[in-house]
């Protein structure tokens, strides 16, 4: 399974449409918006946390805090991280874990799906306008690349 697909492979396809829906009414709602609203959007889904960043601090806090909490209070604390981390590598190999549901529910995105957004954002806002296809490969690259991490 391919890397960029596996958190929406391993949630429940009506998980993913409700994701997809609300994309999609953003999307609609910035329809027709000025671009400097538009590029307020974008710079927001460049803040947006993807569910990989999610799930690795959530993880990092949690084994932390069993660490420190089995150093200093009880050893017992010490079964946090020895559940946690397999758990962060299950993510790793399978893409799912079992915080990877909840987090779904809630709208946490996977990064291909908040790009997706941002690039239709793009779209809209114009910046594609630019990339023509005039048969100059060079210039042709500079104006797509230019238009991409715009």
């Amino acid at each position: 399974m391919e890397t960029k697909d596996r958190v929406r492979a391993q949630t429940a396809s009506h998980i993913n449409d409700e994701i997809d829906q609300r994309t999609r009414r953003r999307l609609l709602r910035a329809s027709g918006a000025p671009p400097a609203a538009i590029s307020r959007l974008i710079a927001d889904l460049d803040e947006e946390w993807d569910i990989e960043r999610w799930l690795e601090t959530n993880a990092s806090l949690l084994a932390l805090s069993g660490t420190l909490l089995g150093i200093f209070v009880n050893k017992k604390f010490l079964a946090i991280p020895c559940l946690v981390l397999p758990f962060l590598l299950q993510h790793a190999i399978q893409g799912w874990c079992p915080p990877v549901p909840l987090f779904r529910r809630n709208g946490i995105r996977t990064r291909r799906e908040i790009d997706a957004e941002k690039y239709a954002l793009k779209a809209l806002r114009g910046d594609f306008a630019a990339v023509k296809r005039n048969g100059e490969p060079i210039e042709e690259t500079k104006a797509a690349w230019q238009a991409a991490i715009a």
